[in-house]
């Protein structure tokens, strides 16, 4: 069984217990030892301008030109903190509980509760950087709802709170570069890990402008590279996500846990043809105010103006009274597939269905025409009063939903469909971010930790800041405590040479092949077999059918594929290569540990394994654990349990009813 080194004691007193007995760095030998972070989104950000703070020598890799193009800058809705402004019940511990639930019971106790302390230090943080957080009339931090929960605690900047978060994180990060505390390698990817004596100690890395491949010592190495959702082609991740940094890390010995678990998404703008390379998101937020519906017709073809409202179907309300239009991702996004398979979907693909704001603009309306006390005034008034409203809460992600499309949300409901955003897979880390190779770390949606099955809306920025400000400084202290004595290893130590050899040779081989058929015809044939058998449903015929139709198309891809080019050069094609190379191994294993786990939770739906009512149903007797993969080469993988205590939230069928 793996060892999650989680403190004994109390649930509530583990996080400051751990804190008040580990080890220490003093700051003399901080300035000695170097970290390398890979990855500068919101985790990789927030830990390379906290460990530059603290007086580390770090050095910050990111393949974009900037860390301000970080796809952390995507996220809209919000980021969830236990303030309880609204003084609605919120807790630390409702939050802690929220997100055990949200997960479907398969996540860490002692790392979610941890993260619900932390959540409020977050907030407090971002402030003082002066992220632009909305606020009421008082002057007090505004708070939403989200799904899953029944409080409110979610703090947002309109619908772009993932780009203001990053730039509070960005200036504390360019702050440490000013000061010489970060060395900052924007346009460079990490290309392999380079272990001596069984310890993370550097990477390899190419220089994507020149195409030169460098090599980097640390004593340590954080892996902070975001989720690999791009293994479906299509979907809400900027189209450069990949998952090669974490991957290269699994081929090195850092076990990978749980990548069955993907989240797919409930309100994203339909797919509209072959020509896409992703799919855009709209808020969950908008879910907040907007009511989702289809009509009682099958096959309407009419209008969403002209269908009464006595022919519409608001089908979450009607499953769900508790939570309405507000339950979990993975709950809403079935209910959507559900819907439209039937035969109800709307639009022209049939494969959408409605979010209406009609009715929170009128209530909007009326409540503003109350507060400037405006009496007997017509509904056209009410209408305009509450197009104001909605349009500064969530008036840029209207704005992006009518230049997509070309309808005006105001006036016409949304058409929405699920699509994959989120991976709650990753690396295997212990309670303090530590894979299971000794010196490599995992922060954010790189890791597996604190998710479980399905992520709440609003919880990965969460997540990301929390383990890059507030946890890994900490815990990674513990390790680099032992490690003063050692002095920066040259480069041209023999694991490094080893190491670059290693690249060059998988560069060379990709290089040679001098196929017919471009990167991207394999990357969309590969979406196409995850997204039909390792989508939103799963069953064991389709995953063993995607298992091989993936050994065949990983093989024809290393005898056909066209790179064009050079290999010392800016080469966009060359990057993708790799990338989609390392997408044609982890799509396999995410089928296996699809097949592997036979029962329904979360984002994972075998459709073996469902209620009478069409809900998943856990089998917590044989199931209630982490799947940590360790790789042994392609289609060679050896499964370690983690097995989840529960003492505080006992399992339950979750219900939202």
């Amino acid at each position: 069984m793996l060892n999650a080194k989680i403190p004994a004691g109390p649930l509530n007193t583990k996080w400051e217990d751990y804190k008040g007995h580990c080890k220490l760095v003093n700051p003399a030998n901080k300035r000695n030892l170097e970290i390398i972070v890979i990855g500068t989104g919101l985790a990789g950000a927030s830990a390379a301008a906290s460990l530059g703070e603290l007086g580390y020598k770090v050095k910050a890799f990111c393949f974009q030109d900037s860390p301000r193009r970080a796809h952390s800058i995507a996220a809209q809705g919000g980021i969830n903190a236990a303030k309880n402004y609204q003084n609605d019940g919120d807790s630390v511990y409702r939050l802690f509980y929220d997100t055990v639930k949200g997960g479907d019971y398969r996540a860490r106790e002692a790392n979610v509760h941890r993260l619900a302390e932390v959540s409020g230090n977050i907030i407090d943080q971002c402030v003082a950087q002066g992220v632009p957080f909305a606020r009421e009339y008082g002057g007090l931090l505004s708070n939403r709802s989200f799904g899953g929960t029944q409080v409110q605690r979610t703090f947002y900047a309109a619908g772009q709170t993932g780009q203001q978060l990053l730039l509070g994180a960005y200036s504390a990060l360019e702050r440490q570069v000013a000061l010489g505390n970060v060395t900052m390698y924007s346009r460079h990817e990490m290309l392999d890990i380079v272990k001596i004596d069984g310890k993370a100690r550097g990477i390899i890395a190419r220089n994507l402008i020149t195409g030169q491949l460098e090599r980097h010592f640390g004593h340590a190495v954080l892996i902070c590279s975001g989720g690999y959702g791009n293994v479906f082609f299509l979907s809400t991740n900027a189209m450069g996500s990949n998952v090669t940094a974490a991957w290269k890390a699994t081929q090195n010995g850092a076990y990978f846990a749980n990548p069955c678990f993907t989240q797919i998404h409930p309100t994203c703008i339909p797919v509209s043809g072959d020509h896409q390379s992703k799919l855009t998101l709209m808020s969950e937020s908008l879910r907040n105010d907007g009511r989702i519906w289809v009509p009682k017709k099958k096959d309407d073809n009419r209008k969403a103006s002209d269908i009464p409202e006595e022919e519409r179907d608001y089908y979450l309300e009607r499953r769900y009274p508790a939570f309405g239009n507000l339950v979990p991702r993975d709950v809403a996004s079935r209910a959507a597939k559900e819907r439209c398979d039937a035969g109800y979907g709307v639009g022209t693909s049939k494969q959408a269905v409605y979010l209406d704001f009609a009715a929170a603009i009128e209530r909007y309306g009326s409540i503003e025409a109350n507060k400037r006390q405006m009496h007997g005034v017509s509904k056209e008034e009410i209408i305009k009063l509450g197009k104001e409203v909605v349009a500064e809460k969530y008036g840029n992600l209207f704005d992006m939903y009518a230049k997509i499309t070309g309808e005006n949300p105001y006036e016409t409901p949304m058409r929405i469909y699920p699509a994959v955003h989120y991976t709650m897979g990753g690396l295997w880390v212990d309670y303090e971010l530590q894979t299971t190779v000794p010196g490599l770390y995992s922060l954010g949606e790189a890791n597996f930790s604190d998710h479980g099955a399905n992520r709440l809306g609003a919880s990965a920025l969460m997540q990301g800041l929390a383990d890059g400000y507030f946890v890994l400084p900490y815990t990674i202290g513990n390790y680099l405590a032992d490690e003063i004595r050692v002095k920066a290893i040259p480069t041209d130590h023999p694991a490094f040479a080893e190491a670059e050899s290693k690249v060059r040779d998988r560069i060379a081989k990709l290089m040679s092949i001098k196929g017919t058929k471009s990167v991207d015809f394999f990357h969309k044939k590969l979406g196409k077999i995850m997204w039909d058998k390792c989508g939103m449903a799963r069953n064991e015929q389709g995953l063993k059918e995607a298992i091989e139709e993936i050994k065949a198309l990983r093989a024809e891809f290393y005898k056909d594929v066209r790179i064009p080019g050079d290999e010392n050069e800016f080469n966009p094609e060359l990057e993708k290569a790799g990338r989609v190379a390392d997408f044609l191994e982890l799509g396999e294993l995410m089928c296996i540990d699809a097949l592997n786990r036979r029962e329904s939770c979360g984002g994972h739906f075998r459709e073996e394994s469902q209620t009478e009512e069409g809900e998943a149903k856990r089998d917590d007797e044989n199931f209630s654990y982490v799947a940590a993969w360790e790789y042994k080469g392609p289609s060679d993988y050896v499964l370690h349990k983690e097995e989840l205590v529960f003492e505080e939230v006992k399992p339950t069928q979750r219900s939202y009813k």
